[in-house]
């Protein structure tokens, strides 16, 4: 089964879109090194989203 993780990124990694809306660090769920959400703006988002996608890995 692959293995998902939360990336953070900060700074000039974050989309321009969040930055000019003073969106410092956001997050992103990856697999096996790619993405698989768009930016999420906070942890705990990040966070509620994986566990929704390891209940659907484990499905």
């Amino acid at each position: 089964m692959p293995t998902v993780h939360i990336m953070s990124v900060i700074g000039s990694a974050v989309p321009a879109a969040l930055r000019a809306s003073g969106v410092l660090a956001c997050w992103y769920l990856v697999r096996e090194g790619e993405p698989i959400t768009g930016p999420l703006t906070s942890l705990k988002a990040a966070e509620h989203q994986l566990k929704a996608t390891t209940y659907q890995l484990e499905a």
